[in-house]
């Protein structure tokens, strides 16, 4: 090799690492990186309005369509191809030999200890950000976040449900699974990965208001933590799409019970 050449392993080690980068943009740019923005510029836009942030409301899950057939139709897709993105990132992840599913952890191997750490987790996650958000409703701070009705179809609950496991798996796979390996890969401790996406995470939920940002960076901190010791994904899917479960479906019956907190401004 002449003098001030590098070597064909240099030159590849720097091509993977270009690849890389670019790799980890573009799923940004289509999935969370892309929601988090549009979730910035709603709350920005929020903010520079005439009326409180505290007397705004946002919607979870909305309605797709007037007719209830077509937007049962239209949600099952919306959720159908926001999984596959999740899909596309696994196999992203796979490497010759080696499942994907289990380098990451997210299978039923150890289902019963997952489960047991999601409970655990949901305990810790899940009540305190309740009283966040009612702490946060209370000072101002968030919108008023509406759920979907629960007595317009059958389907409306199934299909929820539905929605927090796309949630759970859409923010666990990317957020942990694929840019814990990919930024470890690029050079990143181990801290600068867990508050970089504890801070997208944050800024995932920034539609619903500071506080939403402040206890969804908290969770990205304990979910970071914890994925980095474990080394499993299922346990933060299920704890996640458990908190959501209770989030989709036990919201209405959370603002019947304390309007003054739960119950959107009228």
């Amino acid at each position: 090799m002449a003098a001030g050449f590098p070597s064909p392993l240099a030159l590849s080690a720097r091509a993977d690492r270009v690849r890389l980068r670019w790799e980890v943009v573009l799923v940004l740019a289509v999935s969370v990186g892309q929601s988090a923005l549009y979730s910035v510029l709603s709350l920005s836009r929020a903010s520079l309005r005439t009326t409180p942030i505290g007397q705004q409301q946002t919607q979870l899950n909305p309605a797709r369509d007037a007719e209830a057939l077509w937007d049962a139709l239209y949600r099952f897709l919306d959720i159908a191809f926001s999984l596959a993105i999740v899909g596309l990132v696994v196999y992203l992840l796979w490497e010759p030999g080696r499942s994907a599913l289990d380098r990451i952890g997210l299978d039923f191997r150890r289902f019963g200890g997952d489960l047991g750490r999601a409970a655990v987790l949901m305990a810790i996650i899940g009540v305190p950000g309740l009283a966040l958000y009612a702490a946060s409703r209370v000072l101002g701070l968030n919108v008023a976040v509406v759920a979907s009705p629960l007595d317009s179809a059958w389907w409306v609950v199934p299909l929820l449900v539905l929605s927090a496991l796309r949630a759970g798996l859409t923010e666990e796979v990317i957020f942990l699974g694929y840019l814990f390996d990919r930024l470890r890969r690029l050079g990143w401790s181990w801290w600068g990965i867990i508050l970089a996406t504890a801070a997208l995470r944050g800024a995932y939920h920034a539609y619903q208001g500071v506080g939403a940002i402040v206890g969804n960076f908290a969770m990205g901190l304990v979910f970071g933590w914890c994925y980095r010791r474990w080394g499993r994904v299922m346990p933060l899917v299920v704890a996640h799409t458990l908190i959501d479960i209770v989030a989709f479906v036990g919201y209405p019956l959370a603002a019947a019970l304390w309007p003054a907190v739960f119950a959107p401004p009228a």
